[in-house]
């Protein structure tokens, strides 16, 4: 669905964080006299009130009744389309759209990269646009990893658009009947399972991006055993981390049988970054550009915050920023990044019901010197943890809140070691967001937050 076909229907919003205000800005340009309804919480329609749209009416309950009242309501990605309000809404006749549905609507033509996956995918899309602008194409860098396809202006027009898609979107393209012209899947494990309800639908609604929205090429990581299964008749396979095609042999890049370089001083923290690597080179050379030349330009490449960031060092102890990680296979790869220092991890925060099972299987082998639990589901690790502690495999403690695990960790190594946020949970209800807990961490550790906040190369260069 175009924006222009909105024109003359019943709209609402639903959501006002940056994915919603950015599809008032974009529907209200285009449809100036089109009546507006925001769902919001009563600070949100504060700020909305102030932006003087008299055409912007703001309520605070969205209840089906109250949904089932419009013919399309376009929906921020955080909130569920499984939730019964709006499985209410929707059989009654509403429909219910994403701002990624709008963008690629209106850009049918558009040469666009959508990369996915529980884990790496900002890196991996970061790094995609850092190469293709290396090789001196125009690219694009937006979407999940903190700019809104809506907010991008049409010009300059990019030549390629480099885009992170959350599982929150990629029922988004497909709902779009725009194919992309490459789709990359990099990994699949359960995240995010109170939105999607179930850690299959979870998977299903993950790999709409190269089920259901068909893109002309699909980049698939083969080292991963569902997606190495996939079928996919309408598209494409590349497939990465596979020896016919980009993967590592150590730290040495390959395409095929041919050595492209060593990657051992790339700035990308954890061999799984750079496997990542692959998935971006395979991508580039289905876009049709020629990409062994370009893999070298990765050893400028900036690596992005929040994400197995190195701090710095005070006092013996160096600090690495991971507060992205919200699931237990993060931190265990956060983990192995380090696993030649010891380490004090800090882990916990949301709990949305995910088995930490496994990550307890591997301390078995290979624990870190201490681990600090925190947050809503931090009672539950600590438990699971304890009777691995009582064995003398690592010193366990639970703490009250960061700052808290913080003073803990430093105390535990003694002025030696690295003091680890790799919470495994998201931030909700203590933070704002992932960045606003990394952003403290860096201040508990005597670090400029401002100065590590930044993502480098957001929107068109």
């Amino acid at each position: 669905m175009r924006i222009s076909q909105l024109d003359g229907r019943r709209v609402a919003l639903w959501g006002w964080g940056r994915e919603g205000r950015a599809a008032w800005r974009a529907v209200r340009a285009a449809l100036p006299a089109l009546p507006l309804t925001l769902f919001c919480n009563p600070a949100e329609a504060a700020e909305a009130a102030a932006l003087g749209d008299a055409l912007l009416d703001t309520r605070a309950v969205a209840d089906a009744e109250a949904l089932s009242a419009f013919d399309v309501v376009v929906k921020s990605p955080g909130i569920s389309p499984y939730r019964p309000e709006a499985l209410d809404a929707a059989a009654r006749g509403t429909r219910f759209i994403g701002g990624t549905a709008l963008w690629f609507a209106a850009h049918p033509q558009a040469r666009t990269v959508c990369v996915t996956g529980t884990k790496g995918k900002s890196t991996t899309t970061s790094l995609l646009a850092h190469l293709l602008r290396a090789g001196g194409h125009r690219a694009a860098l937006a979407g999940n990893i903190g700019l809104p396809l809506l907010e991008v202006p049409d010009e300059p027009a990019p030549e390629f658009w480099a885009i992170e898609l959350s599982s929150y979107q990629t029922g988004d393209v497909a709902s779009s009947d725009v194919r992309p012209e490459v789709a990359v899947v990099l990994n699949l494990f359960p995240e995010h399972l109170d939105w999607h309800g179930s850690e299959a639908r979870y998977v299903d609604d993950k790999l709409k991006l190269v089920t259901e929205a068909r893109p002309r090429t699909a980049v698939l990581n083969a080292a991963d055993p569902r997606l190495a299964a996939l079928d996919l008749p309408d598209s494409r396979v590349v497939w990465f981390n596979r020896e016919d095609g980009w993967h590592l042999r150590g730290e040495a890049l390959y395409r095929g049988d041919a050595f492209v370089f060593d990657t051992a001083a790339v700035p990308l923290p954890g061999r799984h970054n750079r496997g990542n690597l692959c998935a971006v080179l395979a991508a580039i050379e289905a876009l049709g550009v020629d990409a062994a030349p370009l893999a070298p330009a990765a050893l400028d490449f900036r690596p992005l915050p929040h994400r197995l960031q190195w701090l710095g060092e005070r006092d013996g102890l160096a600090w690495v920023n991971d507060s992205i990680s919200t699931t237990p296979h993060a931190s265990l790869a956060a983990l192995d990044c380090h696993r030649e220092r010891r380490v004090a991890i800090l882990l916990g925060g949301h709990d949305r019901g995910l088995d930490w099972h496994d990550f307890a299987d591997h301390l078995r082998q290979a624990a870190p010197d201490a681990v600090v639990t925190m947050g809503g589901n931090g009672p539950r690790i600590h438990a699971l943890l304890a009777p691995l502690a009582a064995e003398g495999r690592f010193a366990l403690e639970a703490a009250d809140d960061l700052a808290d695990a913080v003073a803990r960790a430093r105390r535990l190594l003694g002025g030696q070691g690295v003091v680890l946020l790799s919470p495994g949970a998201p931030s909700f209800g203590a933070y704002r967001d992932y960045t606003e807990r990394g952003r403290h961490f860096a201040a508990l550790g005597g670090f400029d937050p401002d100065a590590i906040s930044a993502i480098p190369g957001l929107g068109v260069a």
